[in-house]
């Protein structure tokens, strides 16, 4: 029997699962809206309203969950990667809550945590299996052996796919975060409308950085000759964008896969919600004739459900941790 109370801290949301047995039996998360003031995190304000959310969303999701503090087995947390201040507020509080109620703490990398989101649910991936990680932070190729032997064959040198997203849109004006933005006007607009340049890397490995200082020429010359040109052509501008990128992801997942012989594909992380990198993952899957594996929605961006599920691996292997642990803003993954 295990029950485990799991937190996230890494950025700017609050959650609080509890998994019984290997089942999420509550996730709650807090969201941050101060953010949208600046067009992005500030983390010293995310670290406050971290302090003001952990208790209250540890209560109810022990209430959501119908358990009293007294039945829990062990203590997950986030140690990292991610902002120094918020993953202090999570580890800090984990520290004190299991050192009251006499319970093992659990580290978990929020990346690691990404991928084995994937044993929350059925259907779940096949060992070995790629998973195509992407976030606002890292876009990973991984190849998963085992739930915790786990290699990276590629990665971003520079911004990620999810930077790219949230700088376009801010490149376009859009609110924060521009991101889902971006994938809700691509609906509207056609994808083979604009064509940007696409980056030439070796190996499996991503850059975006060369890709959004494309799109911001591209966007300040037509501006020069159209000063409303965003607003009038602004669905197939996300269009565009949109399609660009999920061609860059998935061109060197489709590499990896034939590279390393397998057939069991997933995807994580934030970027993972967006419905055209799903739907281009769907048609590459009937051609290619690969299993795919994509999380739920509320699995997709940073959650503690699965911190919870990680959590629970490493609580079947007594993989524990003493109370001098420390966050870490960078971690070996």
């Amino acid at each position: 029997m295990s029950v485990i109370l799991a937190i996230e801290s890494s950025c700017d949301e609050t959650s609080v699962a509890i998994c019984n047995n290997g089942k999420i039996t509550a996730n709650v998360i807090a969201n941050q809206t101060i953010h949208q003031n600046y067009g992005g995190v500030i983390p010293e304000l995310a670290s406050r309203v971290h302090q003001q959310n952990i208790v209250p969303v540890i209560q109810q999701a022990l209430n959501d969950a119908k358990v009293n503090k007294k039945e829990l087995n062990a203590v997950a947390f986030t140690q990292g990667p991610g902002l120094l201040g918020s993953l202090l507020v999570g580890v800090s509080f984990a520290k004190s809550f299991a050192l009251a109620l006499d319970l093992p703490l659990i580290s978990v990398n929020h990346m690691h945590a990404h991928i084995l989101a994937h044993f929350i649910d059925d259907p779940m991936p096949q060992f070995p299996f790629i998973c195509l990680t992407v976030s606002g932070g890292h876009t990973q190729i991984v190849v998963i052996r085992s739930h915790f032997d786990m290699e990276i064959v590629g990665e971003t040198l520079d911004d990620a796919a999810g930077e790219a997203f949230d700088k376009t849109a801010k490149i376009l004006n859009l609110p924060y975060p521009g991101g889902p933005l971006i994938d809700k006007y691509a609906k509207e607009g056609n994808p083979l409308a604009y064509k940007f340049e696409k980056p030439q890397i070796k190996d499996l490995n991503y850059s975006f950085s060369g890709f959004k200082t494309s799109i911001l020429y591209f966007i300040r010359n037509q501006e020069k000759e159209n000063p409303n040109f965003v607003s009038e052509h602004l669905h197939d501008i996300c269009a565009s964008v949109q399609h660009s990128i999920v061609h860059i992801l998935l061109n060197k997942l489709k590499k990896a896969a034939k590279q390393y012989g397998i057939k069991e594909i997933a995807i994580a992380g934030g970027v993972s919600a967006n419905s055209g990198l799903r739907a281009g993952l769907t048609a590459l899957a009937e051609e290619l004739n690969w299993n795919v594996y994509i999380p739920a929605f509320e699995y997709c961006t940073d959650n503690a459900a699965m911190i919870a599920i990680a959590g629970y691996y490493k609580y079947l292997n007594k993989d524990f941790v003493e109370q001098d642990v420390a966050p870490l803003s960078r971690m070996e993954f």
